[in-house]
């Protein structure tokens, strides 16, 4: 049995969702139910897919609920991308959150190929 706390994959995919919770209290409230619903649920995926698939014996199960969280975490690129073009998100914080959902999918992938 794995301990999804112990995988930097999760520790950073955490803190992401951290941040993005923490900088979507500053959007408009008129887009509580589009742009900071999307980015909290997507971004929320991403460690609790890792968590779900850690609690998993086969390397098998495990990798699929990895994919799962590569595809959550390329979800959030978009609305960030949006975000920033709104103006709700200044250019660098953007390019800065951009980075990291880079970061994270690169992450899920080789740990994914490690696995197998």
């Amino acid at each position: 049995m794995r301990d999804f706390k112990e995988l930097k994959v999760w520790k950073e995919s955490h803190k992401l969702c951290l941040l993005i919770y923490e900088l979507t209290k500053r959007f408009p409230d008129d887009e509580r139910f589009g742009i900071i619903s999307q980015l909290r649920r997507a971004s929320t995926s991403v460690p609790t897919n890792i968590s779900e698939g850690c609690g998993h014996d086969f390397n098998k199960e495990f990798a699929r609920f990895l994919r799962i969280a590569s595809g959550s975490i390329s979800e959030v690129e978009y609305p960030l991308i949006l975000s920033k073009d709104l103006g709700y998100l200044e250019k660098e914080q953007a390019n800065d959150l951009l980075n990291k959902v880079v970061f994270i999918r690169k992450m899920l992938f080789n740990l994914v190929k490690a696995i197998k």
